[in-house]
């Protein structure tokens, strides 16, 4: 009897043994793929950052270029508006001028036909 617990109990020790290397080995597996998972994270939060940041940089060089667009139309816009300006200015001169030539060559020809 006691040979035969004995025997059981060296087959459960072997078998003990066995599941203990079994998880042992399992769980290595699985920090090993955790390990690589978490690499491949670290690289791909890397990669997108750098994407970020390449847009980014591309963004704030399109908004600097637009900036200056704009700002070279409004410059544009104030000359323009100045040039309208001057040019109304200059029609009203010319439609004074008209009517006083106007005014004067009536004159001119009432004392003529007179």
């Amino acid at each position: 009897q006691l040979q035969l617990t004995m025997s059981e109990k060296n087959e459960l020790t072997k078998s003990l043994e066995m599941v203990q290397k079994e998880l042992q080995e399992k769980e290595s597996e699985m920090k090993r793929e955790i390990s690589e998972y978490k690499d491949r994270l670290l690289q791909a939060e890397k990669e997108h950052q750098d994407a970020l940041t390449e847009a980014n940089q591309k963004n704030e060089v399109e908004i600097g270029a637009c900036q200056d667009k704009m700002n070279s139309l409004e410059h544009f816009i104030s000359s323009q508006k100045l040039e309208i300006e001057h040019l109304k200015s200059n029609k009203e001169e010319l439609n004074n001028s008209l009517k006083e030539a106007n005014q004067t060559l009536g004159e001119l020809l009432k004392a003529k036909v007179r």
